[in-house]
């Protein structure tokens, strides 16, 4: 899908058709490269659920995104076919950052890990992934 080490507007050009991410959430790649990647929230009223915490759909967003643009760099086109989160605290901050790591690639499935952290540097959640080539 993209080279092993595409620029951020390779990427972004690329990712810019997930809308839902992108555009709805306000997800943004920081960097990718194969088998890794970082991505951005701003956190605001939208993301937040009836508690006036942050939804936990609006995280596993981020972390799918995250893991979206680790898997397609530099391997055939990828999907996610099993996903496991376990949301550890509620934010403070106003910006989380998702950071997805291959643990383990393969030629038909890939096993990454996702963690998602808030600005104030406090670990918010974490999710575990196998996904298809």
């Amino acid at each position: 899908m993209l080279p092993d080490n595409p620029t951020r507007d390779q990427i972004e050009a690329v990712f810019a058709n997930d809308r839902f991410a992108t555009q709805a959430a306000g997800c943004r790649v920081v960097e990718g490269e194969r088998g890794r990647a970082v991505c951005e929230m701003e956190l605001a009223d939208i993301h937040k659920n009836a508690m006036g915490n942050v939804m936990g759909g609006a995280i596993f967003t981020l972390a799918d995104f995250a893991l979206a643009v680790s898997c397609n760099i530099g391997e055939e086109p990828t999907v996610s076919v099993d996903s496991n989160i376990s949301f550890l605290r509620a934010t403070q901050g106003t910006r989380l950052t998702a950071t997805s790591v291959c643990d383990k690639p393969g030629r038909h499935l890939g096993f990454y890990t996702v963690t998602v952290k808030d600005d104030l540097g406090k670990d918010i959640a974490r999710m575990t992934a196998t996904c298809y080539r």
